[in-house]
């Protein structure tokens, strides 16, 4: 198998030769295990995550605990090789955005195994990361379902979290969910949805060529598409963020 990491990271990556792991990652592999709950397990499962090694973990749990951490790029890295879900969650909201290179970055995407997981990671690290606008238009046309799902979280997660992005900068999106509206995956076509509608959210300029783009994609032979336009237009459309936008463009 090839090496994921730099000769640092794969340095920082190395166990305690006498426990086979580093002290520090036992004992929150520990703590996550002492507050995770195996009757949420089947729950998780229904919703399509991989629960094979998880322990029910609720999300603000981890959070709660990467808060006490802060951020600690080496012990992430330690974490996310457990191949525990909850640990790589939590690796995700240590981990430092400074450091994650695109090899770095690619490593973990190819171990995505459920979309829980791919999100937090964008929502916690990637999206945080110089390189997030560059990764969106990398990923989202590759045809291996994480990264293009990772790419159309992206694009998401910008239009909510980059407050100073004009809208000129959403601009190469739109050809991207126009491509890839026909991909009937569920994973894809969910996260296609989520960026049109944060997009159109993000104001009324923004708003009139999401609900254009969604308009056109309702006219294709194709149920994925179809979905992707009716769900968009559903909350685009409606008079709460209709009227949300007009105020603000008031503001």
């Amino acid at each position: 198998m090839r090496n994921r990491y730099s000769l640092g990271e794969k340095m920082a990556a190395t166990p305690d030769r006498s426990t086979g792991r580093e002290p520090d990652v036992d004992r929150l592999i520990e703590e996550l295990k002492t507050a995770g709950n195996p009757d949420h397990l089947p729950g998780m499962a229904r919703y399509g995550i991989d629960v094979e090694r998880a322990f029910g973990v609720r999300i603000p749990a981890i959070r709660e605990l990467a808060g006490k951490i802060r951020q600690d790029h080496s012990l992430a890295l330690r974490l996310w090789q457990t191949g525990i879900h909850e640990a790589r969650i939590l690796a995700g909201m240590i981990a430092d955005p400074d450091r994650c290179t695109r090899k770095f970055a690619r490593a973990w995407i190819r171990d995505f195994r459920s979309w829980d997981l791919c999100d937090q990671t964008v929502m916690n690290l990637l999206e945080k990361c110089p390189q997030a606008w560059e990764w969106a238009l990398r990923w989202a046309p590759r045809e291996n379902q994480w990264f293009r799902r990772t790419g159309f979280v992206l694009m998401a997660r910008l239009a909510v979290s980059d407050k100073q992005a004009g809208n000129r900068r959403f601009d190469p999106f739109f050809p991207l969910i126009r491509h890839c509206a026909d991909d009937d995956r569920n994973l894809v076509k969910k996260a296609v949805n989520w960026a049109l509608r944060q997009m159109g959210k993000r104001n009324l300029a923004l708003h009139e060529k999401c609900v254009r783009l969604a308009e056109e994609l309702q006219q294709r032979d194709s149920p994925a598409a179809r979905w992707i336009a009716r769900d968009a237009l559903r909350e685009l459309k409606s008079d709460k963020i209709v009227t949300r936008l007009q105020k603000k463009r008031k503001v």
